[in-house]
């Protein structure tokens, strides 16, 4: 705060370039002006003595001096942090050395007079009114002080040949007043300008930067934009390439630019009025592929005395044929499904009349018949059959859960209590339930005791050659958010190559297995918005984790 109050321009980064690149201008014309002055002035003084000059070796050392004093200063403007300072003390300076030059030449009567122009205009372009207001004055003060030794005949003790015209007061008030009015007229001239250059490079600079950042927004939007965008002139070469364009077609801008478009991409055609609408052709890549693209061409109205070209949009259309593609395969695949879901219906009655008939001619046959075996084997089929299709019905309707509260505990003994009641359940598997009383969860009661079903009667499979099968059923709350279900078997397990395939439709490896079983516990976790997951719990050992989500 306090180096900021002495020094204005500390903390401004732009100011302070600004008016160090003008004090090092101060500097190159100091040493400029005063040598091409008194450079000219001795060579015209050798030939015909018109004005007061002190001997050569003087201005020698003057010259010499300045010199010295100025590449001190160059010196030091790489190292101060304070250049406003520096620059008052600068021009401060200049106008003690017009003094002493004004003074050496002969005071009122000297061609160098109007040298104090210079540190009054330097202050006004580097320091403003402020400056070009206070070096008027400190002017006008030694101006006048000079005037006052020459006027008291005191010139003649520094230079004895001092060539004094001061004979009067009235002469001494003349001079002072002609040339202080100068002085301050040149002041406020100079700040003037200085003023109207500053806001206008001010401005100008404003202008600069909108232009930059409006040059830069637009480059980024033409290389970032997804939609290819190509530029040709009147002459259909190509103008611009943005990277669209190029992911598009596989051309390089450096291999486009400046070539014939209708060379490159014949399908691209300029519309010979004016068309909006959007066409579509088949454009050659750079690796030879031919692929879709959508297209429109319009006008670029250029200004004036400057030839008008034609912008192109392109867009690649290949994923978009190959989603269509892949929407009507879905539509006839969905056609075929409820096809599919039909006959399945149609088929099971028939079934069912079948089942019946061969059970009443099983009652009319004599146990030790041959028959009996045939219709056992009917039966069986006709069973597994039916189980098909019923789970195929089951996997083919969408799943659209009425969710609500319920106790896993509950849900879990009731559906263990189902798969009792089987006459094909093995009563030796040991079932443990490992579920808090008080953990509820949040889904379809119906639909996630299906789940249940489906996995421990898969891991009941797993286990009937097992001695000791056991299987446990375990739930916990993971975290605010979910609830897990964990089903575990001490069966055969399921080989690694397998596991990415036992949730698809249909797939199985047991001989009376339907296939669909795990297919429909995806599909109803799914539907609730959980996730499945198979994994290894111990050697011989799987674990089926169902995580579901709370609201």
């Amino acid at each position: 705060m306090i180096l900021a109050a002495l020094c204005p321009h500390t903390g401004s980064p732009a100011a302070n370039d600004h008016l160090k690149k003008q004090i090092q201008w101060l500097l190159f014309f100091r040493v400029l002006f005063l040598s091409l002055m008194l450079g000219i002035s001795v060579l015209l003084q050798t030939k015909a003595p018109s004005i007061f000059l002190p001997p050569l070796h003087y201005l020698a050392y003057f010259i010499a001096g300045l010199y010295v004093f100025t590449i001190l200063s160059a010196l030091m403007v790489r190292i101060i942090q304070c250049y406003s300072r520096f620059g008052y003390m600068q021009i401060t300076l200049d106008t003690l050395l017009v003094t002493l030059l004004v003074f050496s030449t002969g005071g009122s009567q000297s061609v160098f007079t109007v040298v104090y122009f210079f540190p009054i205009v330097m202050g006004a372009f580097m320091l403003f009114r402020p400056g070009s207001l206070l070096f008027a004055a400190l002017s006008t003060l030694l101006f006048g002080s000079q005037l006052v030794v020459e006027y008291g005949g005191y010139a003649s003790r520094f230079v004895q040949t001092y060539p004094s015209h001061l004979s009067s007061f009235q002469m001494l008030l003349h001079y002072f007043a002609i040339y202080s009015l100068t002085f301050f007229l040149v002041a406020i001239l100079s700040s003037m300008l200085s003023t109207r250059l500053q806001r206008t490079e001010a401005e100008l600079f404003q202008t600069a930067s909108d232009y930059d950042r409006l040059s830069f927004l637009y480059k980024q939007i033409f290389d970032d934009i997804n939609t290819g965008i190509i530029t040709v002139d009147a002459d259909s070469r190509v103008t611009s390439f943005n990277r669209a364009a190029e992911l598009i077609t596989g051309y390089r801008p450096g291999e486009i630019l400046g070539r014939n478009l209708s060379q490159i991409f014949s399908g691209l055609e300029i519309p010979l009025r004016d068309d909006e609408r959007r066409q579509m052709t088949a454009l050659p890549r750079r690796d030879g592929e031919t692929i879709p693209v959508g297209y429109s061409c319009a006008r670029l109205n250029a200004p004036e005395d400057t030839e008008n070209g034609y912008v192109f949009t392109l867009q690649d259309l290949s994923q978009i044929k190959k989603m269509e593609a892949q929407v009507q395969q879905a539509e006839k695949m969905a056609t075929i499904g409820e096809m599919a879901a039909g006959i399945a219906h149609e088929l099971r009655n028939p079934l069912a009349a079948i089942s019946g008939a061969v059970q009443l001619l099983e009652r009319e046959t004599r146990d030790e018949s041959i028959n009996k075996r045939l219709f056992d084997i009917i039966m069986r089929e006709s069973d597994r059959l039916d189980a098909t299709i019923r789970d195929f019905l089951v996997f083919s309707k969408p799943v659209n859960p009425e969710k609500e509260w319920f106790s896993v505990l509950a849900l879990a003994r009731e559906a263990l209590e189902t798969l009792g009641q089987n006459p094909d359940w093995n009563s030796a598997l040991r079932l443990d339930l490992e579920i808090p009383s008080d953990l509820n969860g949040w889904g379809d009661p119906q639909l996630i005791r299906q789940v249940l079903l489906n996995l421990v009667a898969n891991s009941a499979n797993a286990c009937r050659t097992m001695e000791n099968g056991r299987i446990l059923l375990r739930a916990e709350e993971q975290s605010e958010n979910a609830i897990v279900l964990e089903v575990i078997d001490n069966g055969i397990g399921i080989p690694e190559d397998l596991r990415e395939r036992i949730f698809e439709p249909f797939f199985t490896t047991r001989e009376t297995g339907t296939g669909l079983g795990l297919a429909i516990v995806r599909q109803i976790v799914h539907s609730h918005g959980g996730t499945i997951s198979l994994r290894d719990a111990h050697p011989q050992a799987t674990l089926f984790s169902v995580s579901l989500p709370l609201p």
